[in-house]
């Protein structure tokens, strides 16, 4: 039934071949066209998984207390020294600068020279306070002793003052959106007028300016991305050559690279068509879709050469051709589509659009490499040099196929399959301590000395705060403040989460109600402690405004800041066992602790995220590969035979992550799944040969002997090309596309090992009558 529809499906395409193409060039045009209108999109808000509860947690609280996604841009004199006019001049401009940045929450941006930055000092009359920066500052010596006099008095230093004065801070929330324009706030542009108005205008030999931040970091991130062109271009020009070396005929290598690239057109088209953008992250994919392109094309332009050498012509060569690798290419292409889609699954934007933007490109090759390219084909005509006697390099050839054959007998294959259990377990036992989350400070995707992270460890060296923040939100009833016994627990429950490794000194409205308190008694350190009465209490908390970020308008939320020392995985699994540990004691009636805001609460909803979207993922991926593997082959035995090597080589996939310090995040999760994925097609095109041969009754050997010389060279070549076109990556300026280049590389190559060691092997003990 099957053969009957294909055999109809490629008449009809052949006798109508001009229009058919026609149609392609047509649709080309158009997701050309479509293709070009695309544009870069890296906002917040997909970077995090929405329905986590820290998540909901963290949108309920945005408003009152703003998000994760901030700027800190710290302002340093490189003399070691900010009490100078100079400096003070450049702080100021920074701080108006970055206030009237379009997307700015501006009533968010705090500085020495905000209105809400001031000083309380305890004198005989009571309390003493104003702006750190008085009304009539100026830049005269009196005048910076005096700023220098408050800012000791306002304990701000380690916040908006450096540990040892040499730098200052600006920082500011972000709104969604553009607040000119009210679409949603481009971020790469916003990072670039952040470049461009701050580093730009203000940074001189005396004056360096730091910029830390989700967005300043998706910025540099996009400027990176960029470079990922001139590693399309090289690995079209390392895939034209060795497709030549493999075809010999130009014809045949400029066609599989053209029908590819369209692939690519298609895909970009098609994301402009359903309103989608492209990120840092998926801007690789458009690499990934070339690439399994080639793949199938060179398996399309080898049947065809074979035949042409047989003696058929170029037309009926690229029909007999159509004919046999329609069901096998197709199955192997739906594997892909349908492992990508179920990236799906992940609660998280950024994956989820990797995956519909992987599965688009996929799906069309199905079209333009299995379609298109045989159609193409027909119209030329193909010239291959026929002598009688084989050529030394086909003897060659014979000789590798023949040794690889033996792989297939019962001697070799226990051999094989004792040695890929061996390796199966190292790798588990490796893999098992493959950690979930970032393994280094600063940006992952960035290198560790890339201009932002210098940033970030600047203000992490200089100041006691950085962008590493967790923020457990306290809820309660309103006017909850003015309890003892409430203000008593959130300070029992920042004092035990303090003493935790990896927090490095928390904040809360009941450890700054006690600091008043004791400025209340002439700053004796013994009444240091939240008073009992109620009347003492509101006298307390009423010095603390709301815009100190410490309570709500009604005193019915109150935030505990956990300030972390890195946001390694290792560092917010700790905090995030001990908070949850402490507020499962805590929690009552009255007050309930609530993970998590800032930054880290984000990374910590997201490591969470992925840790429970590996399992689903791997078993939704392998789920799909088995039921089309097993609907084409029709064969539990060959479907198994296909999916063995290609779970050992996840599992030493994994074990690899381990041993390079590479953790499974947003960037790598993906990567199990494209490898499985592209992984298959080697088993597949192999087996599917195999298949029809056992069937007919031809001993194992024999029929793996013959599906090399059918497909071998084909599989063999795609497998190494696709590794090193990834390879490049290596030098990628993305430290994140560097480790999915080290990752692919491996899988392309170990999975076209195992697809011609370990399949033959498993084929000889499944089909022991088979000799």
């Amino acid at each position: 039934m099957l053969e009957k529809l294909v055999n109809g499906f490629e008449s009809f395409l052949f006798r109508n071949r001009a229009w058919v193409v026609s149609i392609f060039v047509l649709l080309t045009f158009f997701l050309g066209y479509q293709a070009s209108q695309l544009k870069m999109d890296a906002a917040f808000i997909k970077n995090i998984p929405l329905n986590h509860s820290y998540m909901q947690t963290y949108l309920k609280h945005q408003k009152d207390f703003g998000g994760a996604n901030s700027i800190m841009v710290a302002v340093e004199d490189t003399s070691g020294n900010i009490f100078n006019a100079n400096y003070f001049d450049t702080l100021k401009n920074v701080h108006d600068q970055l206030f009237f940045i379009p997307g700015v929450e501006r009533s968010q941006v705090k500085s020495l020279f905000s209105p809400s930055t001031r000083f309380t000092e305890v004198v005989e009359d009571g309390f003493a306070g104003g702006p750190v920066i008085p009304a009539d500052f100026s830049t005269t010596q009196t005048g910076l002793d005096t700023v220098r006099d408050n800012i000791e008095k306002a304990g701000i230093v380690g916040r908006l003052i450096a540990n040892d004065y040499s730098a200052a801070m600006v920082s500011a929330q972000l709104m969604d959106f553009d607040p000119q324009t009210g679409k949603p706030l481009d971020t790469i542009a916003f990072a670039a007028q952040l470049e461009k108005e701050l580093r730009g205008k203000y940074e001189t030999d005396k004056i360096k300016i730091h910029i830390i931040g989700f967005a300043k970091m998706a910025g540099d991130v996009a400027d990176g991305a960029k470079g990922v062109l001139l590693f399309f271009v090289i690995a079209i020009l390392i895939t034209a050559a060795m497709v030549y070396l493999f075809s010999k005929s130009i014809i045949l290598t400029v066609l599989p690279l053209v029908c590819s690239l369209i692939a690519v057109v298609w895909q970009l088209g098609l994301l402009t068509v359903i309103g989608f953008g492209l990120d840092p992250m998926s801007i690789l994919v458009p690499f990934l879709v070339f690439a399994i392109g080639v793949s199938h094309g060179v398996q399309m332009i080898n049947a065809v050469r074979r035949r042409v050498l047989d003696g058929q012509a170029t037309k009926a060569a690229a029909a007999s051709a159509f004919r046999s690798l329609l069901v096998p290419g197709g199955v192997a292409l739906l594997s892909d589509t349908v492992g990508f889609i179920t990236l799906l699954s992940i609660d998280i934007g950024i994956i989820r659009e990797l995956a519909i933007s992987a599965s688009l490109g996929v799906g069309v090759i199905i079209f333009t490499n299995l379609i298109l390219l045989p159609l193409v084909i027909s119209f030329t005509e193909i010239k291959v040099n026929k002598t009688a006697e084989p050529t030394a390099e086909e003897v060659r050839t014979e000789a590798i196929w023949r040794f690889l054959a033996r792989f297939a007998t019962p001697k070799y294959a226990i051999v094989v399959i004792a040695a890929t259990v061996v390796l199966y377990f190292a790798g588990l036992q490796q893999a098992n301590q493959m950690k979930i989350g970032d393994l280094q400070g600063g940006a992952p995707a960035l290198h560790q000395d890339s201009r932002y992270n210098l940033d970030t460890f600047f203000i992490t060296d200089h100041f006691s705060i950085t962008t590493d923040v967790m923020t457990v939100i306290v809820e309660a009833s309103p006017e909850a403040c003015t309890y003892h016994d409430v203000l008593t627990q959130i300070d029992e429950f920042e004092w035990l989460v303090r003493n935790t490794p990896g927090v490095e000194s928390t904040v809360s409205l009941a450890s700054v109600a006690k600091k008043v308190n004791a400025g209340f008694n002439e700053g004796n350190p013994r009444w240091e402690v939240l008073p009992r009465t109620t009347a003492s209490l509101v006298q307390a908390i009423g010095q603390i405004p709301t815009t100190s970020g410490l309570l709500n308008g009604d005193c019915s939320v109150m935030p505990v800041y956990l300030f972390m020392k890195d946001h390694k995985a290792e560092t917010i699994e700790t905090v995030v066992a001990k908070v949850k540990v402490v507020a499962a004691k805590m929690d009552n009636e009255k007050l309930q602790f609530k993970l998590a805001s800032g930054p880290v609460g984000v990374m910590a909803a997201t490591n969470e995220a992925v840790a429970e979207a590996q399992l689903p993922m791997m078993l939704y991926v392998y789920g799909a590969v088995f039921v089309l593997c097993l609907i084409s082959f029709k064969s539990f035995k060959a479907t198994v035979a296909v999916i063995i090597p290609l779970y050992v080589v996840s599992t030493l996939a994994q074990a690899l992550m381990t041993q390079l310090d590479i953790g499974l995040a947003v960037s790598t999760l993906p990567v199990i799944a494209l490898g499985v994925g592209i992984g298959v097609d080697y088993g597949i095109y192999i087996l599917s040969t195999m298949s029809s041969k056992l069937s007919n009754g031809m001993p194992v050997q024999q029929a793996y002997y013959e599906a090399l010389v059918e497909r071998g060279s084909a599989v063999i070549f795609t497998g190494l090309t696709l590794a090193i076109g990834v390879s490049t990556w290596f030098f990628s300026a993305l430290k994140f596309q560097m480790d999915m280049g080290i990752l692919l590389t491996f899988m392309f190559v170990v999975n076209m090992l195992g697809a011609i060691i370990i399949l033959p092997a498993l084929a000889a003990v499944f089909w022991p009558k088979a000799k």
